[in-house]
């Protein structure tokens, strides 16, 4: 089973959307299960403190190692063999390839970094992949965590109603999806293609091919 373990300072997030719809029936379902825990419960002293100052200064405040490291160790059985992932906008970019990798392995422990960031001697020390979903920052990994969670959970067997629905969309054929439609036949001028009401599957597939193309070509001509 595909077991998720999320690392953060607001376990309360979780599971949040992964609660609803697909990913939360199949939760309800033991398709997959879900653990958050709070960092903050290595936290040091009587508050509980899980950041300082960053050595050399500078704005801000890191994730002590040491706490988080603590965290880590605490959840981690010596023989699991679950990526560490962190969440991070220096990270390597999270792709539907690895979505479907990692949905076919045993889970995921994802940390959701806070602050300015984390000491980077626990990334080192703890063999945490940086995983980023976009070039972009947030205010801290619990969103980017939850998107990579609801990627990876939909693509396991069960969850989805038919196998097709994860094999006929966008990037798993290096391509944007085609357009879909659906009734009315016509909306505000606007038609449903003849070709997609003809019945003849070799024109459909083609020029769902062609479609494809296009729009990739038009936005996104760096997946060519």
């Amino acid at each position: 089973m595909f077991a998720a373990t999320v690392l953060t300072l607001f376990p309360e997030m979780f599971p949040g959307p992964l609660g609803l719809s697909l990913a939360g029936d199949a939760l309800s379902r033991g398709l997959w299960s879900l653990e958050a825990r709070d960092i903050r419960e290595h936290g040091l002293g009587r508050h509980r403190t899980v950041d300082d100052t960053p050595a050399g200064g500078g704005p801000g405040m890191v994730m002590r190692v040491d706490v988080l490291a603590a965290s880590l160790d605490a959840t981690l059985q010596p023989d699991d063999q679950r990526p560490r992932l962190i969440m991070s906008p220096r990270g390597a970019p999270f792709t539907q390839a690895r979505a479907r990798d990692w949905a076919a392995g045993p889970g995921l422990v994802v940390v959701c970094p806070r602050f300015e960031g984390v000491d980077e001697r626990v990334i080192e020390g703890r063999g945490l992949i940086e995983v980023s979903v976009g070039d972009y920052v947030l205010s801290g990994g619990e969103i980017a965590a939850l998107a990579v969670l609801d990627a990876c959970v939909r693509l396991i067997p069960g969850v989805m109603g038919k196998l097709e629905s994860g094999e006929q969309e966008s990037f798993e054929s290096g391509l944007l999806e085609y357009p879909h439609y659906t009734r009315p036949r016509e909306w505000e001028g606007r038609a449903i293609p003849d070709v997609l009401l003809s019945g003849d599957h070799g024109r459909i597939d083609k020029w769902r091919q062609e479609e494809a193309e296009r729009i990739t070509r038009e936005r996104r001509p760096d997946l060519f």
